[in-house]
């Protein structure tokens, strides 16, 4: 369950995500040359970030590999740029925000018999999770509950929460609980050097 780019395939990925998001704000159509690869059917989703700060400016994706890469990291650079949570990014924003992108494997259900067994199965910084419940749906990706410095059981109760249920959803047996393993890539400065994560 791993996805397997090289750092010039996720500066590239970067640096396409930065000019799609660069043309929204503009109104305006962008093409970006990528790598062969990006043809083939992938999750991803696009994050905007104030810099320095980190704060979260955007993020939107698709968890399923349902368009092309390329395609799916066009629509999401997009969308993320007016991520209904914020008002809509403009272009002199884009200079003063960082862009990562991060490049999804298939979500695979967990098969658990109890919520501790969920628990265990979990890997904080290797693990994006998914919840369904009662005809809802919230995704975190593999790097929040890092970056925030959650256990297994809060990244569950803040995955429930993003879903708009109560933070103990996930312990219900109807729950279903997917995870995902991604490829980080992500400026360390506006515009600047492209990493891995």
């Amino acid at each position: 369950m791993t996805v397997k780019m090289d750092l010039a395939d996720g500066t590239a990925a970067v640096t396409a995500a930065r000019r799609y998001a660069e043309a929204e704000t503009k109104r305006e159509t962008a093409e970006f040359p990528l790598p062969e690869g990006f043809s083939e059917k992938k999750g991803v989703f696009v994050t905007i970030s104030k810099y320095p700060s980190g704060d979260l400016r955007g993020c939107i994706g698709y968890p399923e590999p349902i368009f092309p890469l390329k395609d799916a990291l066009k629509m999401s650079a997009a969308a993320a740029c007016h991520d209904p949570r914020f008002r809509s990014l403009t272009f002199s924003e884009t200079g003063t925000c960082t862009f990562e992108v991060t490049v999804l494997t298939v979500p695979q259900k967990i098969i658990y018999r109890s919520p501790e067994e969920l628990l265990s199965k979990i890997v904080i910084g290797r693990d994006g999770l998914i919840i369904t419940y009662r005809g809802r749906r919230g995704l975190l990706l593999p790097q929040v509950p890092t970056e925030y410095g959650w256990d297994a059981e809060e990244f569950l109760r803040h995955l429930s929460m993003k879903a708009g249920l109560n933070q103990n959803a996930w312990k219900d047996p109807e729950a279903a609980i997917e995870s995902f393993n991604g490829e980080i890539f992500t400026e360390t400065s506006p515009g600047g050097e492209v990493v891995r994560k």
